[in-house]
């Protein structure tokens, strides 16, 4: 056969897999998630508020077997902002054992730094909070959590009441605030992961390591306490030299790498709650033969929540 005439079919392949990619870039924002969408995708979802917006892309995985009545599992990402991995992290467990993963991009784009997505945007500068500075709570990156979660209830006609969650590393971080700052929220189970440090519930710390000069500075921590939650760290997550990890006063007061600090933040809201009479249900739970690796994290994850 003459080249030319092996060129043009190659030629055309290629032309229609360019058609094909440009259309579907285009038509981005028309992704959207219903009750007869399965398996894995993504949909671009719009947050509004006065004089406040912010658009995410919403990673999902609904398995085949998924029916009204399948629980959502709500999933926050690392530092990287990769909730489509974190998503495929839960795939085969959401098949085996029939969860909706939803998995929302807070990307640097939209949410950049660390005030606006683990510290929930609830201060301009949340390392130096103000009365002066306070957002508005329809601005809070945390109140995107229950409006995603009556999106994906209507969209889908799902007839769940509350949730589940896992944040790992700084979604731990967005995670335990959010159950702090919402406190009416609907979450039922909790895994929080491997937080590089934590918000203690103490007032006499000044935010974002503990509660003073915040709004919550007088709050009570009984409803805190009272959620279901396991804080989650790998037994050899104990780097205390990692590029990620958060040194200062305040951060090595809790300890000097994650284990530590969990460990110690579990033990302090214990005794918080054995101080003040309050229900707590709340278990530590250490991973043998794991480190900071989220896929290893989002597996075990899935059989406390699952």
């Amino acid at each position: 056969m003459p080249l030319s005439q092996k060129i043009v079919p190659i030629f055309g392949i290629f032309i229609l897999l360019l058609f094909t990619n440009c259309s579907s870039n285009s038509d981005i924002d028309d992704i959207s998630i219903d009750e007869s969408s399965k398996g894995s995708g993504f949909f671009i979802y719009n947050y509004s508020a006065p004089n406040f917006s912010k658009t995410l892309r919403v990673f999902y995985h609904i398995p085949n077997n998924a029916v009204a009545s399948t629980p959502i599992l709500m999933v926050f990402h690392g530092v990287s902002r990769n909730a489509k991995d974190y998503r495929n992290a839960f795939v085969n467990a959401s098949n085996a054992k029939n969860f909706i993963v939803i998995a929302p991009e807070f990307s640097d784009e939209n949410f950049p730094q660390s005030d606006q997505y683990n510290l929930g945007n609830v201060y301009v500068d949340g390392d130096n909070p103000t009365s002066n500075s306070l957002n508005p709570e329809s601005q809070w990156s945390f109140s995107i959590v229950e409006k995603l979660f009556d999106f994906i209830k209507s969209q889908l006609k799902n007839t769940s009441n509350s949730y589940k969650i896992f944040g790992h590393s700084a979604g731990a971080q967005f995670a335990h605030r959010f159950l702090m700052f919402k406190p009416n929220n609907r979450a039922n189970l909790t895994v929080i992961s491997a937080a590089g440090w934590y918000t203690f519930p103490d007032a006499s710390i000044p935010f974002p390591y503990g509660l003073k000069n915040s709004i919550l500075e007088s709050s009570t921590s009984d409803i805190f306490f009272a959620k279901n939650v396991f804080v989650q760290v790998g037994e050899f997550d104990n780097n205390p030299n990692d590029a990620n990890l958060r040194h200062n006063f305040y951060a090595d007061a809790q300890g000097l790498q994650r284990l530590e600090r969990a460990t110690n933040y579990v033990d302090f809201c214990k005794q918080q709650a054995k101080n003040s009479t309050f229900d707590f249900n709340w278990t530590l739970y250490i991973h043998k033969n794991a480190d900071h690796n989220y896929v290893i994290a989002a597996q075990n994850a899935a059989n406390l929540l699952f």
